[in-house]
């Protein structure tokens, strides 16, 4: 199965790269936003021309989450028309679809775990041009899985618990969020669980939850982050009010597997065991 990939050099596409060898009977097509401009209609049908594709992971985003409340027409332009653009391309071709989102389209003031029939209600620019990307992929291809994620890291590209360990390089002391809770996700096992989609071949559209297993605050993270890295830094926990953002964040946004494990017999990792697995691809 010919599987393309855009935008190959976030993290998630990095992600895809790395464990594309445990899937042997995937060909994967990796496109970068100069390969692929998802704002560019034409440059996806090149791609498309060019790999011919039986699937697409949009894995392209703009993921500045407060960067997006003061350029809102370059967040709409990626998240939003570049969703559609993906989407009307895959349909042009008969091309399956799994396009990526966030539990940013959740306003997080629930006390549980998200479920895919919870009523979307973004409150930041960053979460309203994803679920808008999320409507136009429904809207215009029947053939598609959207997969909300949550607190994504890795040891690519820029994320929390790189920006953590960098910090505790410069500082004595952090500061770190202590009432906002959900999951950390593993970059690369959310890749592992896309491909395992797209090897399934299964016809299970529709949208669906993944992060890791359990749950923490931003706190919590930091200091497992330097607990499995033997770093030695003091972390103070703070409220939300003492650290503002441009951006508001959801409270709680721990989201509910159920679906996507049932749906696709896909085992998911507790936050911390994979943790441990990405602080070690960091170190090697």
């Amino acid at each position: 199965m010919v599987v393309a990939v855009t935008g190959a050099s976030g993290q998630l596409g990095q992600a895809l790269r790395y464990v594309a060898g445990k899937f042997p009977g995937l060909q994967l097509h990796f496109a970068t936003s100069a390969e692929a401009d998802i704002t560019s209609p034409d440059s996806l049908h090149s791609f498309f021309e060019r790999v011919n594709p039986d699937m697409c992971i949009n894995a392209a985003a703009y993921t500045a989450v407060d960067k997006a409340e003061s350029e809102p027409e370059r967040a709409y332009a990626i998240n939003a028309a570049g969703a559609a653009n993906v989407a009307q391309a895959c349909h042009d071709r008969g091309i399956r679809l799994i396009h990526i989102s966030t539990d940013f389209v959740f306003d997080g003031t629930k006390n549980r775990p998200y479920t895919e029939d919870d009523a979307p209600s973004p409150q930041s620019v960053y979460g309203r041009t994803k679920l808008k990307g999320e409507d136009e992929v429904r809207r215009i291809l029947p053939q598609h899985y959207i997969v909300r994620t949550s607190w994504v890291y890795s040891q690519f590209g820029s994320n929390f618990m790189k920006t953590m360990l960098r910090l505790a390089r410069e500082r004595d002391t952090i500061n770190v969020v202590s009432d906002q809770r959900g999951t950390p996700t593993n970059a690369c096992d959310l890749a592992e669980a896309l491909l395992c989609i797209v090897q399934s071949g299964k016809e299970n559209y529709g949208t669906y939850h993944y992060s890791n297993e359990g749950e923490c605050s931003w706190y919590d993270f930091a200091q497992k982050i330097f607990e499995v890295c033997g770093v030695q830094v003091q972390v103070n926990p703070i409220p939300t009010a003492a650290y503002p953002t441009p951006a508001v964040r959801p409270v709680y946004s721990v989201l509910d597997k159920t679906s996507v494990k049932e749906a696709f017999n896909i085992r998911i990792r507790d936050w911390e065991e994979a943790l441990l697995s990405a602080a070690n691809a960091l170190q090697q």
